[in-house]
C-alpha cells in the first residue's frame, strides 16, 4: 500500500517523535510555529528522518489533545486531530490552520517557521520587528498608511510634488487632483496625516514625495536595482534610493534605451514589434514597487538578460494569492494606500488587474506567458521573455480582431498559446490554464470554435481541442496539422494494443477514456483492429470485450 504520510519535512509538514512521550509544551510550540507561518500538519509518532515509530502509550487516546492545545495557545487555536495507521504503526495527524492573528503559547513563546539554505524547515523566534510584515502579508495592516511620526513635512520634496502633477497629465491619471492645492493633494492621496495637531507624512507619502536623505533615514529598506547581465558579466549595476516616481522614470529610461523595435506591414497598417512589450514591463515594475514588503530589507531587482527581463521584490504573495489563482483572484495589494495613490496618478491599472496586461502583452506577440514559478513565501519573481515575436501568430490575431471588431480576450490568448505548444488539450486542461470554472472555459472554447480558430474532437467528457487547419495554415505550419491528424489514428491503435497487452482485455468504454474519443469513434477503431486480425471479440452484448488475437 502506498504511504500516505509525507516522506520528509517541509514548510508545512513537521515530524515529532513520541517514543519518550513528547512534552505538551513542545507540541504546543510546534503548533504555534506552523500557525504563524503557512499552517500545515504535525505528524506525531514520526522521526525527523521519516521513520514511523508510533504514538506513546499516553497519547493513544487523542480525545483531550485538541482541548489542551486550545488551552495553551493565545489566542486559543482550534486544530483537527486524526489517527492514521500506517505500516502497522499508529500516528496522530494534527492539522494546524494558518492563523490570521499572531499566536503565542500560554507561556508567551512566539515562533514562526522558515526554510534553511538546504531546504529543510526550522522553527525560529518571531521577533517584534517582524510582526508588521506578518500583518501586512495577511492584509490586516496597511503599512503604507502608517504615519512616520519621526518625520515632518520638511522631509517632502516640492519638486517631487510637481513631478506627480506632470505624471497625472502624462499617464492620464485622475485629473481632478491637478487643481488641488499642495495640502489638498497630499490629503487626497493619503500622503500626509494629521497627528496631534501637526501634519506628518505617511509611509506612502515619504515613498512618493520624500527627499532622498529622508528616505535613507526613515525608510532604509527602500531600494531598487537595475542590472544588465551579459552571461555572468554585469554590464550595468545601478542602485536607486530616490522617491518612487523619480525611480520609475529612471528605470523606464534604462528600459527604453535598450528595447528595440521593428515595424511590419499588416494590411493597411504598420505594426510596431518591440523586443519586450512596454506595457507589460511597466505593469510588472510598478507591481514590484507597490506590492513589495517595505518592512523587509532587500531591493526590488530588475535584471535585463539575453532572453528577457526578471523582476523580483521582497515579500511573497499576500494571503489568498497563489500561482493557481493569480489570474482571477480579487486584487489584494500589500500596501493599499500606496496602490491607490499610484493608480490615481495613472501609473498602474486602475482595476487592479495589472497581471492581465502583463500576460496579454507577451501572448499577443506569440511569446511565452510570464513565469511566476520562482516565487516563494519571501519573494515574488516574474520572468518575461524577449523571444523573437511570432509574426504569423500576431498577424492571425490582428486579422481576427479586424474581422470581428473585437479584441481577443486574454482567456482565448492563453488557450491558443497552450495549443501552440501542447497541440491538443481537453476542457480540464483549458480550465486549469485560464484559472476559471468549467462553464466559463466551455464558453471560451466554443467561441473559438465558432470563429474557426480551434477545432473540437469528440463529445462530453472526452472532448478535446486542437488548432484548426486554418490557423495552422496562417502560421505556415499546414504540415504540422496533417502530421498531427495523421498520427492520431496510428497512435490510438497503438494505445489500444498496448492496453490489451497489459490488461488482457479492453471495452469500448475503456477506449473512449483512453483515447479521448467518442463512442462511435471507439467502435470504429475496435472494428478496424478486429478486421485486421490483431484483436478478437469475446462475448456479446453488454459483457462483450476485446482480447489479443
Amino acid at each position: 500500500m502506498m504511504r500516505t504520510i509525507p516522506e520528509r519535512e517541509a514548510l508545512t509538514v513537521e515530524f515529532k517523535s513520541d517514543i519518550k512521550r513528547l512534552p505538551d509544551a513542545e507540541l504546543v510550540a510546534a503548533v504555534v510555529c506552523l500557525a504563524n507561518t503557512e499552517g500545515g500538519a504535525i505528524y506525531l509518532g514520526v522521526e525527523d528522518d521519516g521513520r514511523l515509530t508510533g504514538l506513546h502509550a499516553e497519547h493513544q487516546n487523542i480525545s483531550g489533545m485538541s482541548a489542551m492545545i486550545a488551552n495553551r495557545t493565545n489566542p486559543p487555536l482550534s486544530v483537527r486531530i486524526s489517527v492514521l495507521v500506517e505500516e502497522g504503526v499508529t500516528i496522530a495527524r494534527i492539522e494546524v490552520p494558518r492563523s490570521t492573528r499572531l499566536v503565542a503559547t500560554s507561556e508567551g513563546l512566539l515562533q514562526r517557521r522558515r526554510l534553511q539554505a538546504d531546504g529543510t524547515p526550522q522553527c525560529v523566534p518571531f521577533y517584534p520587528h517582524e510582526f508588521t510584515s506578518r500583518q501586512s502579508d495577511l492584509g490586516t495592516l496597511d503599512y503604507a498608511a502608517l504615519p512616520m511620526t519621526n518625520a515632518s513635512e520638511a522631509d517632502l520634496d516640492p519638486l517631487e510634488r510637481e513631478r506627480l502633477r506632470q505624471m497625472i497629465e502624462r499617464y492620464a491619471g485622475d485629473r481632478s487632483l491637478i487643481g488641488l492645492s499642495d495640502n489638498e493633494l497630499d490629503g487626497a492621496l493619503g500622503l500626509v496625516r494629521s497627528e496631534q495637531g501637526r501634519r506628518v507624512p505617511t509611509v506612502a507619502g515619504l515613498l512618493i514625495l520624500g527627499r532622498e536623505a529622508a528616505l535613507r533615514e526613515h525608510l532604509p529598506t527602500h531600494e531598487v536595482a537595475f542590472q544588465v547581465l551579459d552571461g555572468t558579466q554585469v554590464r550595468v549595476n545601478d542602485f536607486y534610493r530616490a522617491p518612487l516616481l523619480k525611480t520609475f522614470e529612471r528605470v523606464l529610461e534604462q528600459f527604453e534605451a535598450r528595447v528595440e523595435e521593428d515595424e511590419v506591414q499588416m494590411g493597411m497598417f504598420r505594426v510596431p514589434i518591440p523586443t519586450l512589450d512596454r506595457r507589460s514591463f511597466r505593469e510588472a515594475f510598478v507591481n514590484a514597487l507597490v506590492h513589495r514588503d517595505y518592512t523587509r530589507r532587500g531591493a526590488v531587482h530588475v535584471r535585463w538578460e539575453a532572453d528577457g527581463f526578471t523582476i523580483s521584490n521582497p515579500g511573497g504573495f499576500v494571503d489568498g494569492v497563489t500561482l493557481a489563482n493569480l489570474l482571477v483572484v480579487e486584487p489584494k495589494p500589500r500596501n493599499p494606500a500606496l496602490a491607490d495613490a499610484i493608480k490615481r496618478i495613472g501609473l498602474a491599472e486602475r482595476t487592479g488587474r495589472g497581471v492581465d496586461l502583463i500576460y496579454e502583452g507577451l501572448l499577443r506577440f506569440g511569446r511565452p506567458a510570464p513565469d511566476y514559478t520562482r516565487s516563494d513565501q519571501t519573494t515574488v519573481v516574474v520572468v518575461m521573455s524577449s523571444a523573437e515575436a511570432d509574426l504569423p501568430f500576431l498577424r492571425m490575431i490582428l486579422e481576427q480582431e479586424n474581422q470581428t471588431q473585437r479584441r481577443i480576450s486574454l482567456d482565448a490568448l492563453i488557450v491558443l498559446a497552450r495549443l501552440r505548444t501542447q497541440r491538443r488539450i481537453n476542457l480540464a486542461e483549458a480550465t486549469q490554464s485560464i484559472q476559471k470554472n468549467e462553464f466559463t472555459t466551455r464558453a471560451v472554447m466554443e467561441r473559438l470554435v465558432e470563429t474557426g480558430m480551434i477545432e473540437a474532437h469528440g463529445v462530453t467528457k472526452s472532448r478535446t481541442y486542437t488548432l484548426s487547419p486554418r490557423v495552422y495554415r496562417d502560421l505556415g505550419q499546414s504540415a504540422d496539422y496533417v502530421r498531427q491528424a495523421g498520427f492520431d489514428s496510428i497512435q490510438q491503435e497503438q494505445m489500444v494494443l498496448q492496453y490489451v497487452k497489459n490488461h488482457g482485455r479492453i471495452t469500448r468504454k475503456d477506449v473512449v477514456d483512453l483515447c479521448h474519443i467518442t463512442e462511435d469513434q471507439a467502435t470504429y477503431l475496435l472494428r478496424k483492429l478486429y478486421a485486421a486480425g490483431v484483436i478478437t471479440l469475446v462475448g456479446r452484448g453488454r459483457g462483450a470485450y476485446y482480447a489479443q488475437a
